[in-house]
Parts: structure tokens; C-alpha cells; sequence
């Protein structure tokens, strides 16, 4: 261990002092080097000195290119959307026109009933969920069966009465509101 003297009184003090311990005067500060050089496995590298600015160029390069990216494809997706074709142009003439009766529209086939129900139950799920009142409704046969553990509460029964009749009009005849454990809680003829 190498010690310092104290540059006014010339007393011998051990490393680390800020003061001289005999006459009380600050002693010089000298800077230390990292690497040591008794041995060690200690090596100073030059990517150590490395300023952070290297790495924030880096950083807006990558977000730039990535911002470039989205803009790119949001406007190659706008340029490839397709562009709705002109209707037929009307040519004005001198000749008279008779009339056209335009041919009667066809009558769309009938939905069938269970496409139906499951369309107002997947709406009356997503008017309980809209309410917090989180539930799963499902059509098994004849009969409509609501799943949550909000059963017992008041807005649930205020949310699904107006559903029933739209349930009634498919050709379902019963509602049940069934816990998870699977209990009916209540039931509604329809």
C-alpha cells in the first residue's frame, strides 16, 4: 500500500485522507486509474468511452423506419382500394322513350329461425356486456339460455325483457337465467 505525503508538513498519510491528519490542510486530489496495475483481470475497453449518442441515432433511425412503414402502407392500401364503376350514362335523344317497368325485385329467401336466434342472442349478450353485466347467451333447441353470475340482479332482468319478444317471434318458447354453477334462477314462458 503506497502512501501520500502531506505537501505543507510532509507527514506520511494513508490513502483516502481528504486532510492532512496533522495539520489539517487538504491534500491534493489525485485521479485514479482504473485498470491496475499490479494485475488483475481488469482491461479498460475503448467501447467503454462510447458516448450515448451512437445509440440514439440508432434509435431514430429504427423509428423513423418504422413510422415510414405504416404511412407507406396506409396509403398503398387507401391507392388499392377498389373504385366503384360509373353507371350507365344517360343519353339524351330526340326520340321518344316508352316506359320501361323495371322487373320486380326477387323475394330474398326466408333466414331460418335458429340464424335468427342465435343473432338476437349474440345481440342481447352484447347489450349485457355493454352493461357490465357480464353473461354468455345461448340457443339450445327451443329454449334461450342466459349464463352469469348477475342473475339475481335487478338491471339483468330490466335488460332482457326487452329481448323476449324477439325471442317469441323466432319460435323460441322459454328463457332461463342460469348461474355458473349451472342453477336456474329464474325462468320466463314466451
Amino acid at each position: 500500500m503506497s502512501g501520500a505525503t502531506c505537501p505543507a508538513c510532509g507527514v506520511a498519510v494513508v490513502p483516502g485522507y481528504v486532510k492532512c491528519p496533522k495539520c489539517h490542510r487538504p491534500l491534493p486530489r489525485y485521479q485514479r486509474n482504473s485498470v491496475s496495475p499490479v494485475g488483475g483481470t481488469a482491461v479498460e475497453t475503448p467501447a467503454s468511452k462510447a458516448s450515448p449518442l451512437f445509440a440514439l441515432l440508432i434509435a431514430v433511425v429504427v423509428g423513423g423506419g418504422i413510422i415510414a412503414y405504416f404511412v407507406h402502407r396506409k396509403h398503398e392500401a387507401s391507392a388499392v382500394a377498389p373504385v366503384a364503376a360509373p353507371g350507365p350514362v344517360a343519353v339524351t335523344a330526340a326520340q321518344p322513350t316508352a316506359q320501361v317497368q323495371p322487373a320486380p325485385a326477387p323475394t330474398p329467401a326466408p333466414v331460418p329461425t335458429t340464424l335468427r336466434a342465435d343473432q338476437i342472442a349474440k345481440n342481447l349478450e352484447s347489450d349485457l356486456t355493454r352493461q357490465r353485466l357480464w353473461s354468455t347467451v345461448t340457443v339450445t333447441g327451443d329454449h334461450v339460455d342466459v349464463r352469469s353470475s348477475s342473475c339475481h340482479d335487478g338491471p339483468m332482468k330490466a335488460a332482457i325483457e326487452p329481448q323476449l319478444a324477439s325471442f317469441h317471434a323466432v319460435g323460441l318458447t322459454k328463457l332461463r337465467c342460469l348461474e355458473q354453477s349451472g342453477a336456474v334462477v329464474f325462468a320466463r314462458d314466451l
